[in-house]
């Protein structure tokens, strides 16, 4: 299996998640690996209307840190995989995951038959 290759395309991804996330949360100093949004000012706006905007787009905003986090975890335990040498193996039946899936997904956990 071409894992270096994998590696590098989760590194890759990881490094991109780093940077989408950035723009929306940062980390969490107090969880290693934990990202949280940034904190907004709601209620100096003197417009309802303004105030309702800055409350959708935390909102927003909390809802792509979250999806952009759940990515981000299976890359980092892709990436862990990696190094406990069990990258690659479905976590279903423990069968060796295929290439054409690892390539479509590098951060996959199950084979094609354990979807």
């Amino acid at each position: 299996m071409r894992t270096e290759q994998f590696k590098k395309k989760l590194e890759a991804e990881k490094a991109k998640l780093e940077s989408e996330m950035g723009t929306v949360g940062r980390r969490n100093l107090a969880v290693p690996n934990d990202w949280e949004p940034i904190p907004t000012e709601a209620g100096t706006e003197s417009d309802l209307a303004d105030q309702a905007d800055v409350v959708m787009n935390r909102e927003s905003n909390n809802a792509i840190l979250a999806d952009l986090e759940a990515r981000y975890d299976t890359i980092l335990s892709a990436l862990e995989r990696i190094t406990k040498r069990t990258y690659g193996k479905c976590e279903v039946c423990g069968k060796e995951i295929g290439e054409a899936r690892l390539a479509a997904d590098p951060a996959a956990t199950t084979c094609v038959e354990h979807l």
